[in-house]
């Protein structure tokens, strides 16, 4: 974003830069969720389709990094030809949100103690 964009849309923010990262880091995970949940793949391309959704957060603004990685189970080793669709207790990601030096971890795993992909801010730091 340009700075003057960039501007324009600070200025429509009522909160704190530590709250505007977390609010950041919230609309990735939902996309990471609601975008790619159901995408059919196979352990043949696997790897694929974890950077992929890794590079797709990553073009998204005040991403830092994104580091996607899909759990597989023996089921799913047993069927390299057999494709499966993508489901979010299948989902491990951390994503790091960048806004003025003030930086976000937000985490999605699947909690098995509450049985669902949780995400959740792991860190908010000042770098």
């Amino acid at each position: 974003m340009s700075s003057d964009r960039e501007d324009v849309a600070t200025s429509r923010f009522r909160c704190s830069v530590s709250e505007r990262v977390c609010f950041e880091a919230g609309i990735k995970m939902a996309t990471i969720y609601h975008q790619f949940v159901g995408t059919p793949f196979c352990m043949r391309n696997v790897e694929d389709l974890e950077r992929t959704i890794a590079e797709c957060i990553k073009v998204q603004p005040y991403v830092r990094d994104a580091v996607v990685r899909i759990l597989r189970n023996d089921r799913d080793q047993q069927h390299q030809s057999t494709y499966i669709s993508l489901t979010g207790d299948m989902i491990d990601a951390v994503v790091s949100i960048d806004i003025d030096g003030t930086v976000a971890t937000a985490e999605m795993r699947y909690d098995p103690e509450l049985d669902y992909p949780l995400m959740y801010i792991s860190s908010v730091e000042k770098a």
